[in-house]
């Protein structure tokens, strides 16, 4: 089969190449620049070009270009590490979400400055006791009158400190099985009640962040969807977030560097080179079938699964060829050091495999002892 792009995608290809290089120019190169490269400018930037909500409804203020463009943007962004993470997240998640599940108001309220690059979301999810078993999460919202009142904690919420809004899932009722009582709230982050406690890990990024909700009192009218059945929804989303090309290309400016030092006339390296690009366009055909909807449902944890493994193996691949100079220089050290959380954050690889052969496959489930 052909699978070389055509004209007009090779044209918007390398316009992105040369605005991704822009970005890096002015605001610095970003290990992982999806959710570590913060730039409120840069997000202004995207807008201008048309580059947020391109595949959105244009009656939404979205352009409906083909999912296939979004994805070509998107890799030259992150592959050259320019720091798009200040609207990654509305643009990939909370946008296509509140457009389908959203009220009219809402739509009017919040979608027209996701598409301008001026809002930052969160996403408050994890908790510390439910790990990737979302049904287990107890962050609750109180109906009072006209306003829920929130009481919880959440986890490993990325942009916590930075984000205008917490898009927030949480539990409106108690009541039956553990996916049920489930709902989807939009919190502003300047809602008294909010405590904010960034988490440094080892690379010393610090997007990661705790988020405490005491007594915060939002509208009703923030729900978002039908109150006590978001489970759905919310999968919805982890569908958009675990089949994208950032799962693929995250470290790939440090892959390039090791391929400018790597002794290529050893047929071991040059073997190890192969097998690499293969991965890479392996798991680039799997996220285009995400996004052209050729995958069947459910399979996005299937290529989240691999295309982060993959990342794990360019690791390996760049730690090997730097030797040393691996260990010296923080830049590339901290992007070694933070390989591990690709197969963890959005769903651990073990949690990617259940899903897939439960869904997907119709396997069995093993039977508790």
């Amino acid at each position: 089969m052909e699978f070389t792009l055509s004209p007009e995608l090779q044209a918007l290809q390398a316009r992105a190449r040369e605005v991704a290089a822009e970005g890096v120019a002015n605001f610095g190169r970003f290990n992982d620049s999806w959710i570590n490269g913060f730039s409120k400018d840069f997000a202004k930037r995207m807008a201008e070009e048309g580059w947020i909500g391109m595949g959105w409804p244009k009656e939404h203020g979205g352009q409906e270009r083909p999912p296939i463009e979004r994805v070509i943007v998107a890799e030259e962004m992150i592959a050259a590490g320019a720091p798009i993470a200040a609207m990654w997240f509305a643009d990939r998640q909370m946008g296509p979400t509140i457009i389908a599940y959203g009220t009219d108001d809402q739509k009017a309220e919040y979608l027209p400055k996701m598409l301008s690059g001026e809002t930052t979301w969160c996403i408050g999810m994890s908790e510390p006791d439910a790990g990737s078993d979302l049904a287990g999460l107890k962050t609750s919202a109180v109906r009072d009158g006209d306003v829920f009142v929130i009481n919880g904690q959440k986890i490993w919420t990325s942009f916590g400190a930075v984000a205008d809004y917490c898009y927030l899932i949480c539990r409106t009722t108690s009541d039956g099985p553990p996916h049920k009582g489930i709902s989807e709230i939009v919190v502003p982050m300047d809602t008294p009640g909010i405590e904010v406690r960034p988490i440094q890990d080892m690379t010393t990024n610090k997007h990661f962040c705790e988020v405490y909700f005491t007594d915060v009192r939002v509208p009703v009218e923030n729900l978002v969807g039908v109150e006590g059945d978001a489970f759905k929804q919310t999968m919805v989303q982890l569908g958009h977030e675990r089949g994208g090309i950032d799962r693929l290309v995250s470290n790939r400016a440090l892959y390039e560097m090791a391929l400018e030092a790597a002794d290529t006339s050893d047929p071991l390296v040059r073997q190890e080179i192969a097998k690499l690009e293969m991965g890479y366009r392996i798991g680039r055909l799997l996220v285009y079938r995400e996004v052209l909807k050729q995958a069947p449902a459910s399979f996005s944890a299937a290529t989240k699964a691999y295309c982060t493994e993959h990342q794990m193996r360019v690791a390996d691949f760049v730690a090997t060829v730097l030797g040393p100079q691996a260990t010296i220089w923080s830049d590339v050290t901290a992007g070694l050091m933070y390989a591990p959380g690709y197969t963890i954050m959005g769903g651990t690889s073990n949690v990617m495999r259940n899903i897939l052969g439960e869904r997907v496959l119709g396997l069995p489930r093993e039977p508790r002892v």
